[in-house]
């Protein structure tokens, strides 16, 4: 059985697709594409996907990553190709590997989010950031499928930056961008948990809902606070040799 392991992003109107929706829509481009998929056992079989930790419904993303196992071998690339153009767009396949490696969920331990704050004053917001980040706890209540949770934002934080908006964004009027490194915890800190928290701290309120993206997901680096691809190992990894019989 082999294993592939794809990396696939939400853009545009698409970042409203449920984890559901999407489900639905990868399993129609399995069949188009014609994927030989291994499946589940018992009286209902399922195509064998894992998805690891899909973003918020609402968030954009450019590192969403699931794993299939196949009944047959395919190169990952033509693979990838197919299932990208069954697919429609803004829910793009952009990268795929062999999976040569196991605990691939443990990797994805931090995410790098950035969110665009349309009608906020870029300084406001920075003022905001340093409060947050002097803090020694920020803690936010947040209903989950649990009952309410109440946790501490500032310690998922691993980094957080305020900057002007880019001139090429749409609209007018002002706007600042939160670039942030969370961390993956239990239970798990969002970015809208982060934004409770900027205003619980420093009373940062943005007048319209923030559009929010995740850029990566994956190791964190602790000392660069950088979030590295969880793909790499898998490209540097070799299958094991094998050894004819007979032979030592």
């Amino acid at each position: 059985m082999q294993r592939i392991r794809l990396r696939y992003t939400k853009r545009g109107r698409l970042r409203f697709t449920s984890h559901r929706d999407f489900q639905r829509a990868f399993e129609r481009a399995l069949r188009r594409a014609e994927v030989p998929m291994a499946y589940s056992a018992g009286f209902t079989p399922h195509p064998k996907v894992s998805y690891a930790n899909a973003a918020p419904t609402g968030t954009g993303s450019e590192a969403e990553y699931l794993e299939i196992a196949l009944t047959e071998r395919r190169d990952p690339e033509m693979l990838r190709r197919l299932l990208d153009e069954s697919l429609p767009d803004g829910l793009d396949v952009v990268d795929a590997v062999e999976a040569h490696t196991s605990g691939f969920a443990d990797r994805l331990t931090a995410s790098r989010w950035e969110l665009r704050l349309d009608g906020m004053e870029p300084e406001e917001v920075r003022k905001a950031v340093e409060v947050f980040l002097a803090a020694d706890s920020v803690e936010v209540s947040r209903q989950t499928k649990k009952g309410m949770r109440t946790f501490d934002t500032r310690a998922a934080v691993a980094s957080l930056e305020a900057a002007p908006a880019g001139s090429d964004r749409p609209g007018e009027g002002p706007c600042a961008i939160l670039r942030l490194v969370v961390r993956h915890l239990t239970p798990a800190v969002r970015p809208d948990d982060v934004l409770s928290g900027l205003r619980a701290t420093a009373d940062l309120a943005p007048p319209v809902p923030a559009a929010v993206t995740r850029l990566a997901q994956g190791p964190l680096d602790e000392e660069t606070g950088t979030v590295t691809d969880p793909l790499a190992p898998d490209r540097d990894a070799t299958p094991a040799a094998t050894v004819p019989d007979g032979t030592a």
